[in-house]
């Protein structure tokens, strides 16, 4: 077995038990058993992909359909576990594996979907599109990695010029992810989200802060101090807050210094420790 089948390998099991894990913190938060005391009926019952409802079989069914539920939610675990590795090494094929692999997961997480809660499109748009978008966040995310890696071993070379004023040129390729981060994420969870703002909510208080301070960590740590990119990000959200009250009446007008804390101390921690490497490569 080569070493890169055994990381894949290694790769998926360890989704798998993740996938198994989440599948019972699941029925834990539906108040399907409890861990400590007895456990409190809250409506909900294991999911259990519905077979004895489906086919017309017996209520002795319902465990098969609870192992075929554990069953995807592993399968989907290994599906993410295996996508930590990168996919191929050119352009063409990294892209076509991509779309291959989102497909395979897709799949995976409509099956579950529509054999547990999902009973019209707009059930399995409610699932593809966070699916989709969390996708390609992550697949925007590596790709600014390599791009600026190429730039990097390409000004190691002499082919490249040196840092622009405020390292404008080095934060272009991470404007396109705040682009997506500020204002084209808010907006798909906005048209998706009901009266109960929960989406809006996962975003501000969740993926806003935390997809900010990572992207922000990855500059500073490759350029140092960028004060354009978290510029960028507060812009992006200026123009998402009026396009939001078109169709909503929520105040989006915390999202400004969430965006621009978030991505400004990650930006500042990512500098901090790419100077840090530096003095210990003089100190050597």
């Amino acid at each position: 077995m080569t070493d890169t089948k055994r990381q894949w390998l290694i790769r998926a099991a360890v989704g798998a038990a993740a996938g198994i894990a989440a599948h019972v913190l699941l029925g834990y938060v539906l108040g399907c058993f409890s861990l400590f005391g007895p456990a409190r009926f809250s409506g909900f019952h294991f999911p259990d992909c519905s077979l004895y409802r489906f086919f017309g079989l017996g209520r002795g069914w319902e465990l098969a359909g609870i192992a075929l539920s554990f069953a995807l939610f592993a399968l989907f675990g290994a599906e993410v576990g295996v996508a930590t590795l990168p996919f191929a090494d050119s352009g063409r094929e990294l892209v076509t594996r991509s779309l291959i692999h989102y497909a395979v997961t897709a799949a995976t997480a409509c099956l579950w979907a529509g054999l547990n809660i999902c009973s019209t499109p707009a059930d399995y748009l409610a699932v593809l599109v966070p699916l989709t978008l969390t996708y390609l966040i992550v697949w925007l995310g590596r790709w600014v990695g390599w791009y600026t890696e190429v730039a990097a071993i390409r000004a190691k070379l002499g082919l490249a010029p040196g840092p622009s004023p405020l390292h404008w040129r080095e934060s272009l390729p991470y404007v396109g992810f705040a682009a997506f981060l500020c204002l084209a994420l808010p907006l798909a969870l906005r048209l998706l989200d009901d009266p109960t703002p929960l989406l809006s909510v996962l975003y501000g208080w969740l993926l806003l802060p935390v997809g900010g301070f990572m992207s922000g960590l990855s500059l500073g740590r490759r350029h140092g101090l960028c004060p354009i990119y978290p510029a960028a990000c507060v812009v992006f959200i200026l123009i998402f807050i009026p396009l939001a009250r078109l169709f909503t009446n929520i105040s989006d007008m915390e999202l400004i210094p969430i965006a621009l804390l978030s991505t400004l101390a990650g930006n500042l921690a990512g500098a901090a420790r790419r100077r840090r490497k530096q003095r210990t490569r003089e100190t050597i």
